[in-house]
């Protein structure tokens, strides 16, 4: 099997790594996340003239309609890069606009990068539990209204339309509503990587039912499997990049005359690091080969073992690169200590390792093949 990357595909690999060695500096994303804004409208921008939003929308809506496979070389770079605008965010509700059908004119809006999505899907409850879901929708389909509060929103404050998780009438369903309309609070802020996120309250907000009725579990959970497909390329993205800046470190950080990667002992912990990702790398591309198969039951199998997977090698490989790094791995002035805040919250975003694991082991079959 060929695992190498398409021409097109290396070529937006390519523009992605020279706009950000060229204009996403460590020093200019330390610039953004600490600006009021948190995001910069220029990279933001560049983004979409990259056609890096256009990407995952279909051809029928003026995108490009990429595939998996394609969102992973585009994740890769954008975690090698740390980058914070709510690039993920967006297309993730877009998955779910693309899913539930419908919203071709919104889908054709993400493409040309005129409107940022977030999705609403977790409350204090519900820890990685997505059907554990208290916001409730009232009404009728032309009249409906929701209510409750989202918590940790990626980009809700950046976001022009939520996607919503919500029930009715003991149902699951999903809505769309514009961030501008009535009956909405958000609170923006910062998360320890850099990112934005927000406590949204929801107020009989009014509402647009996603997919027919019934659907809304199984759209729930086809999109957020993508969205983790999309999780594990990024974090190895930023796993290219911890253990590029830990060796570096180590051929020149000098100890008793010497550079430390001298010593045999930090050798065998970068071979452990450099095992660690890419067994992660295998499974974040199987997982983008999988997440679109027609069988739901091998999508959350694959999808739930990479996620835990590359969870666990993003845990291992950003520990040992702090303790390689010393005292500098935890400082601010460090791309290290920023890489692996990264990981650990890429982690734990729409299921931890623990959590992945539960759902792997409860597939049927499970036991038989064990």
């Amino acid at each position: 099997m060929d695992f190498s990357y398409k021409e097109e595909q290396q070529q937006f690999a390519d523009a992605l790594r020279r706009w950000a060695e060229r204009d996403y500096t460590f020093e200019k994303r330390r610039a953004i996340i600490h600006s009021d804004s948190g995001v910069s409208a220029e990279a933001w921008a560049t983004l979409v003239e990259l056609g890096m939003t256009a990407l995952p929308v279909p051809e029928a809506q003026g995108g490009f309609a990429g595939s998996a496979v394609d969102m992973l070389v585009v994740m890769q770079e954008l975690g090698r890069a740390l980058v914070v605008e709510p690039y993920f965010a967006t297309v993730l509700g877009a998955r779910f606009l693309q899913l539930a059908g419908g919203q071709e004119d919104l889908l054709a809006r993400v493409a040309t990068g005129e409107v940022k999505l977030a999705c609403a899907l977790t409350e204090a409850q519900s820890r990685h539990d997505l059907a554990a879901i208290g916001a409730v929708a009232t009404g009728t389909p032309d009249n409906m209204g929701v209510s409750g509060i989202k918590t940790v929103v990626l980009h809700g404050g950046q976001a022009d339309a939520f996607i919503v998780s919500a029930r009715h009438q003991d149902a699951i369903g999903l809505y769309l509503v514009d961030a501008d309309t009535a009956g909405i609070a958000v609170r923006d802020y910062r998360t320890i990587d850099g990112l934005r996120a927000a406590t949204v309250s929801f107020d009989h907000a009014p509402a647009t039912p996603l997919g027919a009725p019934g659907q809304g579990w199984d759209i729930l959970e086809a999109a957020t499997d993508y969205g983790a497909t999309l999780l594990c390329a990024e974090s190895v993205g930023v796993m290219d990049a911890l253990f590029a800046a830990t060796l570096d470190y180590l051929k020149t950080r000098q100890q008793f005359g010497a550079p430390i990667g001298k010593f045999q002992a930090l050798q065998h912990r970068m071979a452990d690091m450099f095992i660690h990702l890419e067994q992660a790398r295998s499974m974040a591309m199987l997982a983008a080969v999988k997440v679109d198969s027609p069988d739901p039951e091998e999508r959350r199998r694959v999808v739930s073992a990479a996620k835990a997977r590359v969870a666990q090698a993003g845990k291992f490989v950003g520990q040992q690169a702090v303790q390689l790094h010393g005292g500098m791995g935890v400082t601010d002035e460090l791309p290290a200590a920023h890489l692996f805040k990264r990981l650990t919250t890429l982690g734990l975003t729409l299921g931890d390792a623990d959590h992945h694991v539960e759902r792997f082991v409860a597939q049927p079959g499970f036991c038989e093949a064990a």
